[in-house]
């Protein structure tokens, strides 16, 4: 377990897609910004209240010109966590900014490429069992492991 505390910003991020000449105004809200901190919690905490009060987000950013100040509104949540809605000439974005700390990383690690003889097995036999979705497992009493 690492002791380091990470600053998480996510926006409700909008792209336009047509389709069949529709024009569609499509909304996701998307992690964009993951800021390693320290091990300081405290500093942490000052540094989310800085983002909340200062980040542009990148709807907004992209059509401001030098010396814009979009309007924004923070709200302290009593978790801790910051939701701002930032407005700039018909254009508004909300975000939300939170501490974490990471408690658990690990790399990604892929299988050996299978050998010519596994993949003429796989064609007679057919493709392996999909991996079973995760699921909370209780012991024998009924209580949580």
């Amino acid at each position: 377990m690492t002791d380091d505390w990470y600053v998480l910003i996510e926006e409700d991020t909008r792209t336009t897609e047509r389709a069949d000449g529709t024009e569609l105004k499509l909304h996701r809200w998307m992690l964009t910004g993951t800021h390693l901190i320290g091990p300081n919690q405290a500093e942490a905490v000052a540094a989310a209240e800085d983002a909340a009060l200062h980040h542009v987000p990148e709807i907004i950013a992209r059509h401001a010109r030098p010396g814009d100040e979009p309007g924004r509104h923070a709200l302290l949540g009593q978790d801790g966590a910051w939701t701002v809605l930032v407005k700039q000439r018909h254009r508004a974005c909300h975000m939300r900014v939170t501490t974490a700390r990471l408690v658990h990383a690990r790399d990604e690690r892929e299988a050996p490429p299978k050998s010519l003889k596994d993949k003429f097995r796989t064609v007679l036999d057919g493709p392996a069992p999909t991996p079973k979705p995760w699921t909370w497992v209780t012991d024998r009493k009924g209580e949580s492991p």
